[in-house]
Parts: C-alpha cells; sequence; structure tokens
C-alpha cells in the first residue's frame, strides 16, 4: 500500500472510529551503518525502514501508536489501538483542535539534495577519519557511520498534508593513544560538502595525544572551557527546558522566566529547521504547522517557549510550529555570538580546565537546574594561556543557569553535533566559562 494511501486510511479509519483528530506520520527510508574498531571496518549493516506513527484525540484524550512495516492489517489493529488507549487515558486539561490546513511549505525543504550512500564511499570516510586520527599520533581508533535516506508523510484530519525527502551522514570517531587516553569527535552533514571526516579524525586523535599522562586535581571552581561536543550537550538541555510541557510540567529551569536575563549577554540561541542542506531542517511540525526560525534566547534574555497548539492555548500564546503532538520540542539549535578562536581562547585562561567532552549528564533538580556530568575523554589542564598537561576522575556538579549566566566568550569556529548523548542537532562552537564547579566521584 503506498504512504500517502496508507495516510489517508488512517485518517478515515480513526475518524470512522470515533476520533475528533487524527495524524499520520508514515516514513520510508535505507540506513547503512559501518561499525570500526582496532584500525579497521568491523561491521557493515543495511536496514529498509518502514515505520508508522499514528495519534488521535478523542474527546480531548489523546494517545498514539507505531508500528513498524506497511501491512494493512497492522495499520488497521494500530488504530484500533490508539482509539482504545484514548478512551482510557485521562482527558487534557485543554482541548485544541488541530491547525487547520491546506498550508503552504517551503519547497527548497521538501525535495532537498541527497547525499550519495554508496558503500565504498562510506567505507573511503571511514578510513579517511581513521588515518587523519593516526596521523596525529594516536595507535588506535573505533566508531561508527551511520547514514540514511528517506521520504516522509505526513497527513492530519486537520487538511494538512506534506511529504520531504532527506539524507544525512553522521561519523563519530574515538581515538586512543598508548596509554588509553582517548578523544572523540564527530562529523555530521546533511550535504556531502559540509561532510569531513578528515577533521573529525584530525581533531580526535590530537585529543588522544594530549590526554596522555593524566593527573589527579584538587575539586573546586576553575575557569572552563567547553568543547564544542559539551556544550552541545548542554544547549540541548536548554532547547528541551524551553519547550511549553516541561515549562508547564513543572521540570524546567526556565519556567517562569520569559523576558528575564538567563544568560550571558554573548548568547543568542536559535532554534532553525528552515535552513537547508541542515540535519535538523523540516518544512513542517507533527501538527502540519509549516516551521519557521524562532529566537529562544536573545543576548541573554528568554524570548519565547516552544510550542505546539494546544500547549499555546493554555499559555495565552501562538504556536511556534514545533509540534510534537504532545511534547513541542526544537529541530535544530544554533548557537550564535561570539567569535574567538580556539587558540585566542585557550590563551585567556589563566588557571583552568577544558572539557572536550561529557556523557551521563543527570538533573539533582531540574526546576532549579542543579545537575551534573561525567568529562570524558580529554579532559586539559590550562595554565597562563597554555595547555599543561591531563587530568582525570574530576565531575562537572553545577546549575544550568549559572554557567550560561557565566559565559565569558564564544568560539568563532561551529560545528553540528549528534551522538548518543545529544539528540537535536546543536550548532556548537567552543565556550569559557567564567568559573566552573568541580567534584570528585564518589
Amino acid at each position: 500500500m503506498e504512504p500517502e494511501k496508507i495516510c489517508k486510511y488512517i485518517i478515515s479509519e480513526a475518524i470512522k472510529r470515533g476520533a475528533t483528530d487524527a495524524v499520520a506520520e508514515v516514513y520510508a527510508g535505507l540506513e547503512r551503518m559501518i561499525k570500526f574498531a582496532n584500525n579497521e571496518v568491523v561491521i557493515t549493516e543495511n536496514r529498509v525502514m518502514s515505520t508508522i506513527d499514528i495519534f488521535v484525540i478523542v474527546g480531548g484524550r489523546r494517545a498514539a501508536a507505531s508500528i513498524e512495516g506497511f501491512h494493512l492489517q497492522k495499520v488497521k489493529e494500530a488504530v484500533e489501538q490508539a482509539i482504545k488507549l484514548a478512551k482510557l487515558a485521562a482527558p487534557a486539561e485543554i482541548y485544541v483542535p488541530l491547525p487547520k490546513g491546506p498550508f503552504r511549505y517551503d519547497e527548497r525543504l521538501l525535495r532537498e539534495p541527497m547525499i550519495r550512500g554508496d558503500p565504498d564511499l562510506l567505507i573511503d570516510a571511514v578510513n579517511a577519519a581513521m588515518n587523519a586520527a593516526l596521523s596525529q599520533g594516536a595507535e588506535k581508533t573505533a566508531g561508527s557511520l551511520v547514514y540514511s535516506r528517506g521520504k516522509t508523510w505526513l497527513m492530519t484530519s486537520g487538511d494538512a498534508y506534506g511529504s520531504y525527502e532527506g539524507s544525512a551522514i553522521e561519523l563519530s570517531i574515538r581515538a586512543l593513544a598508548s596509554d588509553g587516553s582517548s578523544g572523540q569527535f564527530v562529523s555530521v552533514a546533511a550535504r556531502r560538502e559540509d561532510f569531513d571526516p578528515e577533521e573529525a579524525g584530525r581533531i580526535a586523535g590530537e585529543h588522544a595525544v594530549l590526554a596522555k599522562n593524566p593527573t589527579e586535581i584538587d575539586a573546586g571552581r576553575y575557569e572552563c572551557l567547553l568543547g564544542p561536543m559539551t556544550l552541545a550537550n548542554l544547549i540541548e538541555e536548554v532547547g528541551d527546558s524551553a519547550s511549553a510541557f516541561h515549562v508547564d510540567s513543572g521540570l524546567s529551569f526556565l519556567a517562569g522566566k520569559l523576558g528575564e536575563r538567563v544568560s550571558s549577554s554573548i548568547l543568542t540561541l536559535i532554534d532553525d529547521p528552515t535552513i537547508p542542506g541542515t540535519y535538523g531542517a523540516c518544512p513542517f511540525d507533527n501538527e502540519g504547522v509549516p516551521t519557521r526560525r524562532k529566537t529562544i534566547i536573545h543576548q541573554g534574555i528568554l524570548m519565547t517557549y516552544l510550542h505546539n497548539s494546544m500547549t499555546a492555548k493554555k499559555f495565552n500564546a501562538e504556536t511556534t510550529a514545533n509540534a510534537g503532538l504532545i511534547v513541542p520540542h526544537p529541530f535544530n539549535l544554533i548557537v550564535e555570538g561570539g567569535g574567538e578562536s580556539l587558540e585566542k581562547l585557550i590563551s585567556d585562561i589563566d588557571d583552568g580546565i577544558y572539557i572536550t567532552n561529557d556523557w551521563y549528564l543527570r538533573y539533582q533538580n531540574r526546576q532549579t537546574g542543579d545537575f551534573s556530568t561525567i568529562p570524558r575523554d580529554a579532559i586539559l589542564r590550562i595554565r597562563k594561556g597554555g595547555i599543561d598537561g591531563a587530568v582525570k576522575n574530576i565531575r562537572i556538579s553545577d546549575n544550568m543557569l549559572r554557567i550560561l549566566q557565566n559565559i565569558r566568550k564564544l568560539g568563532g569556529k561551529k560545528y553540528w553535533i549528534t551522538w548518543w548523548e545529544v539528540e537535536t542537532p546543536v550548532y556548537a562552537c567552543h565556550a569559557l566559562i567564567n568559573e566552573v564547579n568541580f567534584t570528585r566521584p564518589l
């Protein structure tokens, strides 16, 4: 059954069975994955992807269902299950019909140019990354490359309908030096000309060599240089906390701060899914509303929360075209401001720590923004404007708002970052923070 006909069938069946609103999203695509370890390719996998997401509202009660494959009987059963679940769900505080279409979408976003995913080209990219890391003095490399291309169809009972095609490539490489020291970096692109596996390998290899022979350091507050991988992790948290759903649920450190200063004036944060050729580009949100650029933070001031139609009504606002039908979310987070070179940022630090990467970010209190995260890979000591060895066994234990407000400078070079700790694409740079609190892990 063709995807457009599947969408029509889902909407028709849902309405016939009592839904007041319904959304059908169908995706068909191909994914190629290459895994490498010990400087050689070890696994190559190809997967054909076909998924269907169904969302229904029945008298203000909401439910969703997802299935794989385009089998009509499974689709019918999924619609029935979604209707049953909706009838059992608690009613939402506010009911808003889906936005009424039809809508016009940006043609540039509907038909993005495709990255070639020939297996030989992908293997060449992996080899280029590994060789670049080894050329910096690393001894071993490991990581993965994922290539995807596909098409998405969206239809709603509000007469919104659209489809778009896209492709992307994600490379993550980890380099290791002789004593187990490591570095990691990524290259993420939706256009071939933006994909640079050699640069990712070079940075990972350079960091691995710098991380050799780490020493212990006292807990305390230090000047801190956050690398793009780490800043992207924190910025994704800011974008998620700007979701009106999380604000309303008491799970956001940005609650009650519209119009207030939440960061240093050097930071401007944009969500912009309308840039052709970027990984998070998308012509419409999950309610079928055309996406648009919006400023979340402007020179330190919180300008907006991210809304779908339901949260917008509750907040007496307008949708920002960021549905998520239940949880509004950012698409493409872009850090603006600053412009210093990495060398200049390092030279401006008298006594500090350079965090190139982190993982396991966890909150002690989401409402206040108290959190901790574990630095990983190269953790470098900076003294009197230069890198002075590596350190180990530390943890960042601080507050999101305090770190944002302590941003002193931002780097000029930016990188698109996604990996398993950063799901939303973030265009991130280096960030120099006046003071960050470090503790010793238990």
